[in-house]
């Protein structure tokens, strides 16, 4: 299959009609734990909450086991409470097929590790509130009839995966996290000692291969969140961005202004993977040896990235062994340049300050691939209006219009875009963690 072309790619206008349900034949199983070289994470101390009998028959009944194709300008609209089932829209806005990944660690998953997407669609699904799970989005995917392996014996990549990225050993339903490298929407839907916070990031730590943002769907007890406080992105690919600017209205509204990245461009972001991280490089030209500075070698259009740590598993790469210290493990030259194109985003294992959302618990999430706009800049830019939200569980009104709401105040926060003032604002999660009596560290 050809590789994803990204610059055909984008968000378009929604043109196919609403598809019949699509029903799993067995129930989702939670998937093991996975040993991730000591990778740290946000996660609570306490048990999690029993979902009642109750619930469960609803979310059997309601979509669990029964998912949903929609039409993509229907995904945001659905109406939340805090005490049901919780909302799981997975949207494609990208202009190929993917093949969505889902691992679930904890809780009710939605009733299938991964399923097919059409372009301009989404899938609805549903999971229990205590969910802790993550999404991935696989590329130019070849299943068997039943989905159990690639349609050929070697695979995509001559070794037997049925996806060029994000593969889970040839099958269609997941039951591990993907191979890497992936970009990842991460969970814990009921966090903090008295389950009242949820915890979500898009991280990076395992390698880049398609833009992705996560959008917050409020239920009736959080309609009052600002959306520039909740929705977050990150666009690492050619052919997405928008025009460098500090706001917009991408993942947002009028009311509140979203901060942006400001200084990559189209062209920058398409070479901001480090070059041996390349998981398909360009053919070596000449004798095979790469020449120094590779400036004037044509990088893929799609081109995965491996983190560091995935590529080398060192140690020193991965903060484990005697690196297994904050003060001690430094970001890479990857690392640094994943934060430069998504602030927003996990870029190695202990870069908890500013890659993690906390916010109450309540309401239901949209994962879109391909999202169009910029790499969002909400934690650097909101740190003392997020610290409020996710220790107490409210905003004072006076404090959102001062800065939430006021798009003067955004852009005077760090106008150079992320490489500016980022050590300012570590610190500000690990405050919330602290006030909420939670541990910071403990191996996803």
């Amino acid at each position: 299959m050809a590789q994803l072309d990204h610059l055909s790619g984008g968000y378009r206008a929604a043109r196919l009609q609403d598809q019949e349900t699509v029903t799993t034949t067995s129930p989702h199983t939670s998937l093991p734990r996975r040993t991730r070289q000591k990778r740290y994470r946000l996660r609570r101390l306490t048990k999690g909450a029993l979902v009642s009998a109750a619930v469960l028959l609803h979310q059997q009944t309601c979509g669990v086991t029964a998912l949903t194709v929609m039409n993509l300008k229907n995904t945001t609209n659905l109406k939340i409470d805090p005490k049901t089932p919780i909302p799981l829209v997975v949207t494609n806005a990208c202009s190929d097929t993917i093949w969505p990944g889902i691992g679930t660690q904890n809780g009710i998953g939605p009733g299938a590790g991964g399923f097919m997407l059409p372009p301009d669609t989404a899938m609805q699904m549903y999971v229990s509130p205590d969910w802790q799970g993550r999404i991935w989005g696989r590329t130019n995917c070849s299943f068997n009839e039943d989905g159990s392996g690639p349609s050929n014996l070697n695979g995509v990549n001559g070794n037997g995966a049925a996806c060029l990225t994000g593969d889970c050993f040839g099958r269609l339903d997941c039951e591990f996290t993907g191979q890497v490298p992936t970009t990842l929407a991460e969970f814990n839907l009921i966090g903090g000692m008295d389950g009242k916070q949820t915890f979500y990031d898009i991280s990076l730590v395992d390698g880049y291969n398609l833009p992705l943002a996560i959008i917050y769907i409020p239920a009736s007890n959080t309609t009052w969140i600002p959306p520039n406080l909740t929705n977050c992105a990150c666009i690492a690919s050619s052919g997405y961005l928008g025009d460098p600017a500090r706001t917009g209205l991408a993942y947002t509204n009028a009311s509140y202004p979203m901060p942006y990245e400001a200084d990559q461009t189209n062209s920058g972001v398409a070479s901001w993977c480090p070059w041996d991280l390349q998981e398909y490089p360009p053919s070596k030209p000449g004798d095979g040896v790469y020449p120094y500075p590779d400036d004037h070698i044509q990088r893929p259009v799609f081109d995965p990235c491996l983190s560091a740590c995935a590529a080398t598993n060192s140690p020193q790469d991965c903060c484990t062994g005697a690196y297994n210290d904050p003060d001690v493990c430094a970001p890479s030259l990857y690392s640094e340049q994943a934060k430069a194109v998504c602030p927003d985003a996990y870029s190695y294992a202990f870069d908890d300050q500013t890659s993690t959302f906390i916010i109450p618990t309540g309401g239901g999430w949209e994962i879109m691939f391909c999202p169009q706009g910029r790499s969002t800049d909400i934690l650097r830019t909101f740190g003392p209006e997020l610290r409020a939200l996710g220790s107490s569980g409210r905003v004072a009104a006076d404090v959102l219009a001062a800065t939430v709401m006021n798009k003067t105040y955004i852009e005077s926060r760090h106008p150079s875009g992320a490489n500016a003032g980022a050590a300012a604002a570590r610190g500000w999660v690990l405050a919330v963690v602290v006030a909420a009596g939670m541990a910071l560290f403990l191996v996803w």
